[in-house]
């Protein structure tokens, strides 16, 4: 029986994995893998992955409970989870588990993300691998270590319910149904009907953000390719320090006509010039936060948002 070297709090946030997903869903492996092979699917590469994951958290933990008092939990209960000020956090997974945890990381508990398959996961968000965590780990504990602070964003309602997220918002219709909203900004208004407003931190400009800037500026070069210079998303937009203290937002496909506009479509929030949004739908309005479309407030008839900057910033381990 070893003894454990602290007494601190280290948290363990781990996810399923497609194969025990498929699991869950059709109660065996055999059939899980039935299921994917009959589709012309590959069941072998999901096998590797899961062998990989399954084994890089077991080498994690048992490292992890030399160190201190280790609590594994998976990341569908982080909503309900309450982390205690002085934890230490492991994630392991893909960069969306990180972005997902750090947000219920309210008193700047230290998030330290492992990858555990760099040859299949790129891991911005991930600089370590299991083998790091010797290193990482004590200088953690002894508050000797590296960070990123990350600036996020914050989703309130007029009735009191509020989101934070770590890489974007979305704002608009659950269904592919248009979006009906009156978007205020910088002193200007306007009735909008499009598919939704997305709304980026600084570490999310490199993901959503980007792809709809790129995808922007390609449309316009094609139509304009005879009369225009070519047009480029502006480099201050394509690398944002994560620490930076603004948000962005965008449009997307917004539709004009005799009763919405279409020009108020993109904007730097700022502490002195927050986003104002007042629904105009009668149901199935959403503002969910990081891709995590379970992690939602609902935005109907009556509701306004406002996306400031959140007054706390995540605390990533480098």
């Amino acid at each position: 029986m070893f003894k454990r070297k602290t007494e601190q709090k280290i948290i363990l946030v781990a996810r399923e994995t497609r194969i025990q997903k498929l699991k869950r869903r059709f109660n065996t492996t055999e059939q899980a893998k039935f299921f994917v092979e009959r589709r012309g699917g590959n069941f072998s590469d999901y096998q590797q992955e899961d062998d990989r994951y399954r084994s890089t958290v077991r080498e994690a933990e048992t490292f992890l409970q030399k160190w201190g008092n280790v609590q594994v939990i998976d990341r569908t209960f982080l909503p309900n989870f309450v982390f205690g000020p002085n934890d230490t956090v492991v994630a392991v997974g893909q960069d969306g588990l990180v972005a997902n945890t750090l947000k219920y990381l309210l008193e700047g508990q230290p998030l330290i993300g492992v990858n555990p398959d760099p040859a299949r996961w790129d891991g911005v968000l991930l600089p370590f691998q299991v083998d790091d965590l010797k290193n990482i780990v004590p200088d953690v504990l002894a508050k000797k270590h590296r960070q990123q602070s990350v600036t996020m964003a914050h989703a309130t309602l007029n009735d009191g319910q509020d989101l934070l997220a770590v890489n974007d918002f979305f704002i608009g219709q659950r269904t592919h149904q248009s979006a009906r909203y009156v978007i205020e900004f910088a002193g200007r208004e306007e009735s909008h009907s499009s598919s939704g407003v997305i709304v980026s931190t600084p570490l999310g400009s490199s993901g959503w953000m980007k792809s709809l800037l790129h995808g922007a500026t390609s449309i316009a070069n094609q139509l304009n390719a005879e009369h225009a210079a070519s047009l480029a998303v502006p480099d201050h937009l394509q690398s944002v320090p994560w620490s930076a203290r603004r948000l962005y937002f965008t449009v997307r496909e917004p539709f004009p006509s005799r009763s919405s506009q279409a020009d108020l479509v993109f904007g730097e929030i700022s502490e002195d010039h927050p986003l104002t949004i007042r629904s105009l739908m009668p149901e199935n309005g959403v503002i969910f936060s990081d891709g995590i479309e379970q992690d939602f407030i609902e935005f109907n008839s009556g509701a306004v948002a406002t996306i400031s900057l959140a007054n706390v910033s995540g605390n990533l381990v480098v």
